[in-house]
């Protein structure tokens, strides 16, 4: 394909009358275009694209992939990529995770006229057969599909595993109160059955999203930068009225870092405010009154995790006040350059 000089700039995407339509009947679910945000993964970005390109496009008729303003070969490989199929956007800065698929989600919806669209990271891919099972399987009227998301060694990746919202039923809620983590996310059995499995919330690796809900509660919003606005986007989607289901036949892989240092600390360290900010506003909107007893229970765990920061304790302490301060007040005006300038160690992953 050929990169042209308007792509350069914020949400200018190619031409889409060089795009073709895809092949044959449409497929049973209709149109599905997938959404990638990206940033200075290079290889991580070429394996999920090599894997999704594995469809036909009959089964998958468009890849939009945006660039958060990469500075490896991220973008020169995109232009360079043969598919008609990979259509890239580059970002003049990096707007995050929220702002990428945000973008790419309003100009596919714009541009590409999909009946679904696929949401995923760019470190996640899907198994060979996963998009034709999506396509196949019975998903009984949901708008809102999760795939079952394993580590690269085969296990469940935790990170990734969907939810029902605690708040929204007496014995989840004393489930969650007597066995945390467990009493709210799907069970390890929902993994191992063919029936869909209802969900509330969950991640964008491997989500389906059905054109209605884009069209009824429109895209993330861009000023979350980054960590948790799928969790608080699928929730907005639950509310508004839409179903979800867990369907562990697509199956995908996603090889994450965010928790890669010593002890399972943040690094880089930045991405501790975002994280805990924005679950400040995701705990808010799914517990309503019961926000205030979640946050009793919640900050002290969250002051303990400092314990596994190796080198940067003092450094996720101060982000992790600012954190609780703006996501208290929904402040979404802190400037996601200027905060990571200041605690970065590492480049932006």
């Amino acid at each position: 394909m050929t990169c042209l000089t308007p792509m350069l700039h914020l949400g200018s995407p190619a031409p889409t009358g060089q795009r073709p339509r895809p092949d044959g009947n449409a497929p049973p679910k209709g149109r599905l275009v997938a959404v990638i945000a990206t940033h200075n993964r290079l290889a991580s970005l070429s394996r999920a694209l090599d894997a999704l390109l594995e469809s036909t496009s009959r089964d998958l008729a468009a890849i939009v992939v945006v660039d958060n303003a990469s500075s490896d070969q991220t973008w020169s490989m995109l232009c360079a990529n043969p598919d008609p199929r990979v259509l890239p956007i580059r970002m003049a800065r990096n707007q995050g995770g929220a702002g990428a698929f945000a973008t790419a989600i309003k100009f596919a919806m714009s541009a590409l006229d999909p009946d679904w669209l696929l949401i995923m990271d760019d470190d996640a891919w899907p198994e060979t057969g996963a998009i034709a099972a999506f396509h196949s399987t019975d998903h009984r009227g949901a708008d809102m599909i999760a795939a079952a998301v394993y580590a690269p060694d085969g296990t469940i990746m935790e990170m990734n595993r969907p939810s029902q919202n605690p708040f929204w039923d007496w014995g989840r809620f004393w489930a969650t109160a007597r066995y945390g983590r467990a009493g709210f996310h799907i069970p390890h059995s929902a993994y191992h059955q063919t029936a869909p499995h209802p969900i509330d919330v969950t991640s964008f690796v491997g989500l389906f999203v059905s054109r209605a809900i884009v069209t009824k509660i429109g895209t993330p919003n861009p000023k979350l930068f980054v960590s948790g606005e799928d969790g608080i986007y699928t929730l907005t989607a639950t509310k508004a009225g839409f179903s979800g289901v867990f369907l562990p036949q697509i199956r995908f892989r996603h090889a994450c870092k965010t928790f890669s240092g010593a002890g399972g600390g943040f690094y880089p360290v930045w991405k501790a405010y975002f994280y805990h900010r924005n679950l400040m506003i995701l705990y808010r909107q799914a517990a309503g009154i019961w926000f205030w007893a979640v946050l009793l229970v919640i900050l002290p765990k969250w002051i303990l995790k400092a314990r596994r920061q190796v080198g940067n304790r003092g450094a996720y302490l101060t982000l992790l006040a600012l954190a609780i301060w703006d996501g208290l007040l929904h402040n979404l005006s802190r400037d996601p350059a200027r905060l990571i300038a200041r605690y970065q160690r590492d480049k932006i992953t």
